[in-house]
């Protein structure tokens, strides 16, 4: 039997029409810049591979993804193209990526060494992005360190072991037009690459800017931008999009059908904990999606839900695979089968995503990404998009 939910009953609806079309936006606002569509965490909840091959239709050069796993199910899925990946641990074997001819990053000199014996062991010159922390004090090698690291690039070039393509880093507050960390940043990204120049390296990419750089900065572009989040449709802060003049269209619609309708009483708890009674004799409808698929609990009592007519409230704690919505009055026109929106594009005047990253004190990032393997996407292109 299927893992899946059955998609007639709950799906995330993947408008790849959308998808390219953002892309191709986003390359027309940063050109004659490159490129880079991040693709990691399974397309943040979209479909990695699926979303992949329209990114490339779309124009994109470059494709980026955090772990091993996630390039080699790339070039697994016949993606030839350029491809880094940033994120592996001390004991990942590099030699298969090396040898699927994945740009790798390193910001070590340890790093650099692994990444030049699997080289080695395949008798072929790996291509390595060095990443540098400007900043943001998550993953790159410090400013300290940063000679050490260009160093011993240096000497793995010399040996033939690996080419230096890259120098990059990442923005701590590119959403905040004005932060004084921006320009900060970039000064020390400069800094960084002229001594890698000074060491001796000559890579032909500097990248720095994600979405809200792509969108905001274009001081920052440099030789290549990585958008991320932009691409499928969601703002990566509030009013960014609108900021830069340019329209995105989320490409995500979570949908259901309604499992259950029925009239309850005044005075009846609903829920787990009973955080929310009627009030007077009322039609409740029972969505079969749950935190168990990604839905977020901090929604209950707080979040809607797109439904012919409007929205509907939810009313009580979300649970592990169902979450119940107030309908109205008993008359109100309503059956099993019905369709819900959890969250789209807004046309039909459902929530978005953003409206869930505002209930649930969060980001639409996380919204989407979090929408779990159960649930089954389907993927349109080139037809009439459903309606919320």
């Amino acid at each position: 039997m299927s893992p899946y939910l059955d998609p007639r009953t709950a799906s995330a609806v993947i408008d790849l029409d959308a998808f390219a079309t953002n892309i191709e936006t986003l390359r027309t606002h940063v050109a004659p810049t490159a490129v880079m569509v991040v693709v990691k965490a399974d397309a943040y909840g979209h479909g990695m591979v699926e979303c992949a091959r329209v990114a490339r239709e779309a124009g994109a050069e470059w494709l980026g993804v955090a772990t091993p796993e996630e390039a080699l199910a790339l070039r697994g899925a016949g993606d030839r193209g350029r491809l880094l990946a940033w994120l592996y641990g001390p004991d990942t074997d590099l030699g298969p990526l090396v040898a699927a001819d994945v740009d790798l990053s390193a910001q070590s000199p340890e790093q650099i060494t692994r990444v030049a014996g699997s080289a080695a062991s395949l008798d072929r010159r790996a291509r390595v992005h060095l990443k540098i922390d400007t900043g943001l004090s998550r993953n790159g090698a410090t400013a300290a360190d940063w000679p050490q690291v260009c160093a011993a690039a240096r000497h793995a070039e010399q040996l033939g072991r690996l080419e230096v393509v890259g120098i990059w880093s990442h923005l701590a507050a590119a959403d905040e037009p004005g932060a004084a960390s921006v320009a900060a940043q970039q000064q020390a990204f400069e800094a960084a690459y002229e001594i890698a120049r000074e060491a001796g390296l000559t890579p032909s990419l500097r990248h720095l800017s994600n979405s809200a750089g792509a969108l905001l900065l274009p001081q920052q572009d440099f030789d290549l931008v990585r958008v991320g989040i932009a691409a499928y449709g969601i703002d990566p802060d509030v009013g960014v999009a609108a900021l830069a003049g340019v329209r995105l269209r989320p490409v995500m619609r979570l949908r259901a059908q309604l499992a259950q309708v029925k009239v309850v009483e005044p005075g009846v708890g609903v829920s787990y904990g009973h955080t929310w009674h009627t009030e007077r004799s009322t039609l409740l409808g029972l969505v079969p999606l749950g935190y168990g698929d990604g839905i977020p609990r901090h929604a209950g009592n707080t979040g809607e839900v797109g439904r012919r007519g409007g929205r509907a409230p939810i009313r009580g704690r979300i649970c592990m695979d169902q979450f119940v919505i107030e309908l109205g009055d008993p008359s109100t026109p309503a059956e099993v089968g019905d369709e819900i929106t959890v969250f789209g594009p807004g046309d039909h005047g459902e929530p978005t995503a953003a409206d869930w990253a505002a209930w649930c004190g969060t980001i639409g990032y996380e919204i989407v990404t979090r929408i779990g393997g159960r649930v089954p996407r389907i993927y349109h292109r080139g037809e009439e998009r459903d309606h919320g």
